[in-house]
Order: structure tokens, then sequence, then C-alpha cells
């Protein structure tokens, strides 16, 4: 990991967080973006403040949610303005939660986002990751089937890493894949969920959203239900903190504690 005050300038006050985890779809269309947000809004309802960071370059999820202009991104922060603070390419969610939701999305060219993709800039998005760590209670990662340097860059920078899969056979599937492809560069998974579905191997089961616009989205302090108490159970998986109370879920969860360190 390089040096954070080299590699990426003063990235303001820190507070001591609670690690990094890495949401990784097994395959495209999971709803990996969608999980990460959702946990991340449920964190934020329990009082954390959570920072989410684009790693799927290709499908540039976050920036759906974001309304004006994106700049800089995260492409930008780890190839032409390396030395710019964290802070520039944050952007606070409209969330209402006593905690609050930065997102630093990824929006660029072709030709930048290739070149974020670059050793280089994996090991600057490595140094970002930790000093994230250090500024929010959480960090969350929406990361892409790993199969290029920024993916490699978040599973390895992580304290946990969560697999997303669609509840189904290939989903299944794809999660034995994903874990081979994890050991052979280092990592592992460490908390398996299941969307709109389930399957024997999964954790946890987030079921299908009645809400499906973008602009509407994370909606699990709304929505309530069973969506809400699956959001729950993957927060308390991906970084051991109990969000039940915070979602609503309140006594209707089971299982929960064993995840909470």
């Amino acid at each position: 990991m390089h040096d954070a005050e080299r590699e990426g300038g003063d990235d303001g006050d820190r507070t001591g967080g609670a690690g990094i985890a890495a949401f990784v779809g097994a395959v495209g269309g999971a709803g990996t973006t969608r999980c990460t947000l959702e946990a991340a809004a449920a964190l934020a309802a329990d009082g954390a403040d959570v920072g989410v960071f684009d790693a799927a370059f290709a499908t540039q999820g976050l920036a759906d949610l974001l309304d004006g202009r994106i700049d800089p991104d995260l492409t930008a922060l780890l190839t032409d303005e390396a030395d710019a603070p964290l802070s520039d390419a944050l952007t606070t969610l409209d969330c209402d939660a006593p905690g609050g939701v930065s997102v630093c999305p990824a929006f660029a060219p072709l030709e930048r986002f290739a070149r974020a993709k670059a050793p280089d800039a994996a090991r600057r998005f490595e140094a970002r990751l930790g000093r994230a760590s250090e500024r929010f209670d959480h960090v969350l990662v929406d990361v892409p089937p790993v199969a290029a340097n920024q993916a490699i860059a978040a599973v390895s920078a992580a304290d946990r890493v969560v697999l997303v899969a669609p509840g189904t056979t290939r989903g299944a599937d794809a999660v034995q894949r994903m874990r081979t492809r994890l050991e052979h560069v280092g990592s592992g998974a460490d908390f398996v969920v299941a969307t709109r579905g389930t399957f024997e191997a999964a954790d946890c089961a987030v079921p299908a959203s009645e809400v499906t616009d973008p602009a509407s989205v994370p909606s699990c302090l709304d929505e309530g239900g069973a969506f809400a108490e699956g959001v729950a159970r993957l927060a308390a998986g991906a970084v051991g903190r109990d969000v039940s109370e915070a979602v609503g879920s309140g006594g209707l969860l089971s299982g929960v504690e064993r995840y909470v360190k």
C-alpha cells in the first residue's frame, strides 16, 4: 500500500473507522450496487457515517443516483488528479438518518477508466480505501466480478468480502467460481448474500424490492418488511453491526447476533 499522504493528499478529519467491506458481484446483474447502497443506508440509520466507493468502472452504477456534474470522479483521483483530496469526489446522499452516506462514484470516459485499471492506479485505490477507513465508521466498496486490477485492489484492502449472487442455481455456481478466484488473489469470501431468491450456501437473502426507480434507492428505511430484514442481516454480516432496530425490524430478526462482533 502506498503512502496516502504522498498519493492522494489530505483526506480530512478521521474518526478511527471499523474497516472496509467489499461487496463483490459473483456475476453481473446480481444486484451488488443495490445491496451496497441499502447496507450503507441501514448503517447510517444506526448512526454510522459510511463511505461508498464504486469499483465497477464499466457500469458506473453509483453515478445514476446523483444529479449534476461529477467532477472529479473516483477514476480521476486514481489517475489525473491523484493529489486531490478525497473530499473533492465525495457526494452526500439525501438520507434521512442520524448518520450519513457519502458516495465516491465512477463516471469517466472509456480512456480514463481504462487507465484507472492499471497497476499503479490500483495501488492508489488501495491507499485511498485505507485512508477512507480512517475517515468513516464503515467503508463499503461496490466491486464487479473479480477480473481487473481495481477489483483485486478492493478485495485486498477489505477486512471482509461479501459475495452477492442471484438466488438461483446459476448464482450458486457463480459463488463457487468466485470463491476460487478470490483464493487465487489471496483473498476469500466471508459472507454470501443471495438476491431475489436463495440457495443453500447463502448466509442471508435479500428478497426482490418493490422499488425499482434508481432515484428512490436506497429504500430499506421506507420499504420495511422482509426487504429491510434482509438488508439488516446483510449489514450485520458485512461489518458486524446490528442495525435491526434502526431499520424497524427489531424482534422480527433471528440470527443477526452470530454476525455481530
